[in-house]
């Protein structure tokens, strides 16, 4: 949808299903309000919900300029049926970082209502604008108030726990907290917003809370209960990942390298290796600088009786500026450089240049489910 502070916008297929909801529903309770709106009660119930999600859209906007202040990168702003998310693609380095961060979106929704109010103050009661501008500041009062709930994955839930790691000086139990806070309030939703509902609390009559809308009521709730159950489950896994990345570092899981030139024979390259006690081949030129990577799935390919004829530069892929890694690689840096240059293997190399060995992702996958299988 566009590109504000150079981060893309998108909107997400399921918005358009939850558009067409807010549409027929606030379409529906104009009906009542503005009887004489006939079928363009429609009309105006789409431009609101248009409306409310540029308000939102606003709301992420908030989160993601606070992110590029606190220089993190934001991958894109996606706008869904839950509302939007700010893709940041690092944690903030300080819990007071963290707060500020997640309290200026639901802020910044009280601002609008606020501004929402102001702007109603003016207009006639019962007019079209008068109800647009009442919608308005309602929804997003009731975004700001559902935000600064403390639980994962909510902005509350990031606020909690920013102040439970200021205080204990660990990310991971502020993380923990959090999430199952947050597991309980998708437990209260789940079973609290029907019995509100029933008992008139919302600004219903319990005569009026049957049938079709008790189903409708306990459907929506148990929508936002799964959302934000796995919300929190996601933000649990999402610590656990970043509290085992700095265990990846390339150094140890290096393979060693025997360098071979580019018609030695596969066989003896294979020889060299074992006596070496090397599990990988670099090719090199007749300087001893390295032109490509034997790939490990090229060799088990080749029968053992044809290797030795076989030479080491048909199954090698020649390197690229990309597949050359930083020996002192460790963590989320590491595995950006991976994810840059996609390949099966790359040439590891000491801040000198010389040759440390060749870094396989297989091997780089295996470390990485193994670290995300051990307890925090």
């Amino acid at each position: 949808m566009g590109r504000p502070f150079g981060v893309p916008v998108y909107v997400a297929p399921s918005w358009f299903l939850v558009a067409a909801l807010i549409t027929w529903v606030f379409g529906n309770q104009l009906d009542r309000v503005l009887p004489e709106l006939g079928a363009a009660r429609y009309l105006v119930a789409l431009f609101f919900a248009v409306a409310f999600y540029a308000s939102v859209l606003v709301h992420e906007l908030a989160h993601t300029i606070a992110a590029l202040r606190f220089a993190l990168p934001v991958r894109r702003i996606q706008l869904q049926f839950f509302g939007g998310v700010s893709e940041i693609e690092k944690e903030a380095e300080t819990p007071g970082r963290e707060f500020w961060l997640a309290f200026v979106g639901p802020l910044l929704s009280l601002v609008l209502a606020g501004v929402f109010y102001l702007a109603m103050q003016p207009v006639e009661r019962g007019t079209v604008p008068g109800v647009l501008l009442a919608g308005l500041m309602i929804s997003n009062l009731i975004v700001a108030i559902f935000n600064l709930l403390p639980g994962l994955p909510l902005d509350g839930g990031r606020m909690l726990r920013a102040v439970v790691w200021k205080i204990t000086g660990k990310p991971m139990s502020g993380t923990v907290a959090a999430a199952w806070v947050g597991r309980a309030l998708a437990v209260s939703v789940l079973i609290g917003l029907p019995l509100l509902t029933q008992s008139g609390a919302l600004g219903t009559s319990a005569e009026d809370s049957v049938g079709m809308d008790t189903v409708t009521d306990a459907l929506l709730a148990a929508i936002l209960a799964a959302i934000i159950w796995t919300g929190a489950g996601n933000s649990l896994r999402m610590a656990r990942l970043r509290e085992h990345l700095p265990e990846l570092r390339a150094r140890t899981l290096t393979r060693r390298a025997v360098p071979v030139e580019t018609h030695t024979p596969l066989s003896e390259a294979l020889r060299r290796a074992n006596d070496a006690g090397a599990r990988a081949l670099v090719v090199v030129d007749a300087h001893g600088e390295p032109l490509s990577l034997v790939r490990e799935a090229a060799i088990v390919g080749v029968p053992e009786h044809r290797r030795p004829w076989v030479a080491v530069s048909g199954l090698a892929q020649d390197l690229s500026d990309g597949m050359r890694v930083s020996a002192e690689l460790a963590g989320e840096d590491l595995l950006d450089v991976l994810r840059a240059t996609p390949a099966t293997e790359y040439l590891v190399v000491e801040e000198t240049g010389e040759i440390f060995g060749v870094l396989s992702a297989a091997d780089v996958e295996r470390a990485f489910v193994k670290a995300m299988a051990r307890p925090s």
